[in-house]
């Protein structure tokens, strides 16, 4: 999907301005630029924008001053500061006030567009609505009118205004973060941050550094003082995504600031008071957990005083035709072709199918199947070439993966094979680039960035898997 934004460049430095300007536009990027620090907080305020990006120094008003209103006025836009070494206490101070981060000049150009695409991604978590039910548009949205999600819907709307927390229970690829968006959206709480963490894809050594902050010299590279995701939430929501993945350690922390409402930074002293709704997810079996010990009963009892359980797609198989249009609706606008029809044995051999990767693996099926129907209907052909395609490397679960990984040992046990490491590998990296590249739309500049990989790399891979004929054979449908 295109992450084209709307930004607000607050810079009075005109070479350098023109200069990020540039960059944010070649990444397809529409960009304002102001001058002034009070001119800029006119237009943030009577405009429509994702992000703004704004010097700490500026004539007519600092850029903490212009955190200090801007946040007040629009809680849910993130603002990106940029300043020098010498005003970093300042830039902390900002963030405490509501801005989304800072970088310290110089910076290299890579580490702004990896911030501006993090700070646009909470963005729209807070400002494109999850709608419910059947899509009307091609936003994000809860689809299916089974009985199994009516249940949903219900407990949705018994929940939503209700300041407590709640638990989201679902297998991986259930729309566990689209639920907490929902929950979010029809607070009270609806105007104010709502802040995203996955536990399970933050190192446990940072981890509680990212939701507590810490104090500079409080471990080996904090060099400066840093506030963590509770107080970026303060008057909001955090969603604590895959909470099962936490220590124990992290979650006696985490039980003390639900207990208490405050938190210590990492290496601090001082209490500081939060005002934070607490949203978690996990597609862990929490109750095996605590019998083995690996997850502490009374932070459970915090997390659950409501549980929301969400049914795998198997469950509801009923809804797979909504979906499926769904999908395709979404992704033909992408792809700009036409929304295709979808042949009713196609649709027959989706309901049959067990999709253990649950929504997000048909939603993965779906946008193969249109690139392979290239504007005509989707065919039976067309998705049992998807299926058998999504079986060689694994379906995006760990249980799938995990399965994958044991038949071919299996085959090597019995002599059948004898380079499983080399074939892992292979399918692996041919499923991330091809599904890298597609998502950039063929950009192999951003692809390579998303990956953490350089352009020569990329280009060797797309090579290696035949994808940089596929590119120039198909404009325009990757």
């Amino acid at each position: 999907m295109s992450h084209a934004a709307r930004i607000l460049l607050i810079e009075d430095d005109a070479s350098a301005a023109s200069a990020l300007q540039c960059v944010l536009q070649a990444e397809g990027h529409t960009v304002s630029v102001v001058a002034r620090g009070d001119a800029g907080l006119s237009v943030a305020q009577s405009g429509d924008f994702d992000l703004v990006i704004t010097d700490l120094k500026l004539p007519g008003l600092d850029g903490l001053e212009l955190v200090r209103h801007l946040h007040a006025a629009k809680p849910r836009l993130p603002i990106i500061l940029m300043t020098a070494h010498g005003t970093t206490e300042t830039a902390i101070e900002a963030t405490k006030l509501g801005a989304f981060d800072y970088l310290l000049k110089p910076f290299e150009m890579e580490e702004m567009l990896d911030l501006a695409a993090k700070a646009v991604a909470s963005s729209r978590l807070m400002s494109e609505p999850v709608e419910v039910g059947e899509a009307q548009s091609h936003r994000q949205a809860i689809v299916g009118s089974s009985r199994v999600m009516q249940e949903v819907y219900k407990e949705l709307g018994r929940v939503a205004a209700k300041p407590v927390p709640v638990l989201i229970r679902g297998e991986t690829g259930t729309g566990k973060e689209l639920v907490a968006r929902a929950i979010y959206q029809h607070s009270e709480r609806a105007q104010a941050p709502f802040v995203a963490v996955n536990c399970a894809a933050i190192p446990e050594t940072l981890l509680e550094s990212e939701l507590f902050g810490h104090e500079r010299g409080a471990f080996t590279g904090a060099e400066t003082r840093r506030i963590g995701r509770f107080e970026q939430a303060h008057g909001g929501t955090l969603f604590l995504d895959e909470i099962g993945d936490l220590s124990l350690g992290t979650q006696v922390k985490l039980l003390r600031v639900l207990q208490e409402k405050r938190i210590q930074r990492v290496g601090g002293k001082e209490d500081i008071l939060v005002d934070v709704r607490v949203l978690a997810a996990t597609h862990r079996d929490l109750n095996a957990a605590m019998r083995d010990k690996s997850f502490r009963e009374d932070l459970y009892y915090r997390l659950s005083v409501v549980v929301i359980q969400l049914p795998p797609l198997r469950q509801r198989a009923e809804d797979i035709p909504a979906l499926a249009k769904y999908f395709l609706q979404r992704y033909a606008a992408d792809f700009q072709v036409a929304v295709p029809a979808v042949q009713p044995e196609a649709i027959q051999f989706l309901q049959a199918q067990s999709w253990p990767g649950n929504v997000r693996e048909l939603e993965n099926a779906m946008r193969q199947a249109l690139l392979l129907a290239r504007g005509y209907s989707v065919s039976l052909d067309h998705m049992q070439q998807v299926i058998s395609r999504s079986n060689r490397p694994p379906a995006a679960t760990s249980q799938s993966l995990a399965m994958w990984i044991a038949d071919l040992l299996y085959e090597a046990k019995a002599g059948a094979v004898d380079d499983v490491h080399a074939r892992i590998l292979e399918e692996v990296e041919r499923e991330l680039f091809t599904q890298a590249i597609q998502l950039a739309q063929g950009n192999q500049a951003k692809a390579a960035r998303w990956l953490g990989v350089s352009r020569i790399t990329m280009r060797e891979k797309l090579n290696h898997f035949g994808l940089r004929q596929k590119l120039e054979e198909t404009p325009g449908q990757v």
